[in-house]
């Protein structure tokens, strides 16, 4: 409830900010963009999912909370592929209950939202919740429910996105371990509904497991949405990093079946050094286009709803269409019988509506799935055609929706600053360059307390030719930062902190700082959240 209040107060804030700026007497774009959609779905397009059932046959109503929803980006792999750690190098920290480790350690399908008290929420308090839009979800049964959480931290960056973090999909003799629900089926239900779509791949084990196969089955109908990933990359050599990317790329070219692969990512998403540093260059300019990409989903995330809507509104007039003909083609009597050979009949059906409607073939269901689900549908239940409902969708479509896209444009640059800004003002993540937050777990390290010793960095810093003013530029220190061999999202935060007077220079006692930060890093502390005093004391000198 609270972070749903955040974030319509979130929009609220962008609405008053643009009506500041605008010379219209409008309402603010992106607010009324919401707002058109809610109104045309309820209007237009629910009357008809309602008479025929459509929820039955495809997914739930829609409710307000699935438009106001926050985008979200779901991340999908096998196990120690480094999803949740992914996650943790967006985040900079830890989120509640996470869990990492070479075997499969997040068994559960985690969201992962922002509040301002770190807190975890069970999935059956999730899906009662009707603010947000997860009340569908209990259709997967109990099982899947203790098995789905939220967890809430304090980040900036994730009141413009909800990261979703999922079990890691099993592959050799752990697949025939039940999960007890529909895991598919699940998968399924929220990559129809989240923004973007990361698939993880080791660059050391590269074969797809028959369940990874059912899970990117089961994405397909959403592949502007995906993009790959392929981490650990610097544990392989140039040459063996070239035959891994033709092998993923002919694998993945089988299982999704299509002309054209995603677009892959390769690098190494964790602040740990590069074992290899051949390609750093590579890695650098991979995860840069990579968090661009993700930078856009906040931006991206409102023509996306709207893409949506258009493709639910075809689906639900073909829909209408389908049964429309089923209820014309029923006899007085002997309806179950006749029902029998209306399923067997389906293929002709969609070919004959085809052709008399105009309906193009690649907005009818799958045949199957259709047949199976028709199986079970109650007979009473069918409606004839209104015409009525079908004229006044179509008359939506023409007028309504493209009204409602023009204000697109305007409603993305004003959320897509607001957002940049407020993230950026309040120090979040690895996403967002100039300002990255430190992060710690308040841990006292040994090192903390005691006093720099600059004797034992002086030769390296003028060995680095510091200028008239005693101090060196990043492009001076760049090589020995580099030797770390750390990635530069975490040299860019140790720079930061090193740069007490922030004139983007290093004098002798900054560029201690950096380097025993460096070596704290390369001892696996985490960093901690400003310089301790001690270091700048008078007793450093």
């Amino acid at each position: 409830m609270k972070v749903y209040n955040e974030y319509k107060s979130y929009l609220s804030g962008i609405m008053i900010r643009w009506m500041k700026k605008s010379t219209h007497n409008e309402a603010d774009a992106y607010t009324s963009t919401l707002d058109g959609m809610k109104k045309v779905y309820k209007k237009y397009v629910r009357p008809l999912e309602e008479m025929y059932r459509y929820q039955e046959f495809y997914s739930p109503l829609l409710t307000d909370s699935d438009f106001d929803a926050p985008p979200t980006v779901m991340l999908l792999g096998q196990y120690s592929t480094g999803k949740t750690t992914f996650i943790k190098y967006l985040l900079e920290t830890d989120y509640p209950g996470l869990r990492i480790g070479p075997e499969p350690t997040t068994d559960k399908f985690v969201a992962i939202m922002h509040g301002e008290q770190d807190q975890i929420i069970p999935g059956n308090a999730l899906v009662v919740d009707h603010k947000r839009n997860y009340k569908a979800l209990s259709r997967f049964g109990n099982n899947f429910l203790q098995r789905f959480e939220g967890a809430v931290i304090r980040n900036p960056l994730l009141q413009g996105v909800t990261l979703l973090d999922t079990p890691g999909v099993l592959s050799g003799e752990k697949q025939r371990i039940s999960r007890g629900y529909d895991f598919t089926g699940v998968v399924q239900w929220f990559a129809e509904r989240v923004d973007m779509i990361l698939m993880l791949f080791d660059a050391h084990k590269l074969d797809i497991s028959d369940e990874f196969s059912r899970v990117i089955e089961a994405c397909k109908g959403n592949d502007t949405k995906i993009r790959i990933i392929l981490n650990k990359s610097d544990r392989v050599t140039n040459q063996q990093l070239m035959r891994v990317y033709g092998a993923l790329m002919w694998s993945l070219g089988k299982v999704l079946n299509t002309p054209e692969v995603a677009r892959v990512y390769i690098g190494s998403f964790w602040d740990q050094p590069y074992q290899n540093d051949d390609n750093r260059r590579l890695f650098e300019a991979e995860e840069e286009d990579l968090f661009k990409d993700v930078q856009s989903v906040p931006r991206g995330s409102i023509v996306r709803k709207l893409n949506d809507l258009v493709k639910r509104c075809r689906i639900a007039k073909t829909h209408a269409y389908i049964m429309a003909h089923i209820k014309n083609e029923m006899p007085m009597f002997g309806k179950e019988a006749k029902m029998k050979q209306i399923i067997a009949n389906i293929p002709k059906i969609f070919q004959q509506l085809e052709k008399e409607t105009g309906i193009p073939a690649g907005d009818f269901p799958n045949v199957e799935e259709f047949q199976e689900t028709l199986k079970n549908f109650d007979i009473s239940k069918l409606q004839k055609l209104n015409q009525g409902l079908i004229d006044a969708l179509d008359k939506m479509i023409g007028r309504e929706l493209p009204m409602l896209m023009a204000q697109v444009p305007q409603d993305q640059e004003v959320a897509h600053e607001d957002y940049i800004q407020n993230v950026r003002k309040r120090d979040g993540g690895a996403l967002y360059g100039k300002d990255v937050t430190p992060f710690g777990d308040g841990e006292k390290i040994d090192i903390l307390s005691t006093p720099i010793q600059l004797k034992q960095y002086e030769r390296e810093f003028e060995c680095l030719n510091p200028g008239p003013d005693g101090k060196v530029n990043g492009t001076q220190a760049k090589g020995p930062m580099q030797q770390s061999k750390l990635p530069n999202t975490t040299l860019r935060r140790i720079w930061n902190l090193a740069d007490l007077d922030k004139d983007g220079k290093l004098d002798l006692l900054e560029f201690a700082i950096c380097k025993q930060l460096i070596n704290m890093k390369l001892d696996g502390h985490d960093l901690p959240v400003e310089v301790p005093q001690i270091w700048m004391s008078p007793a450093a000198e």
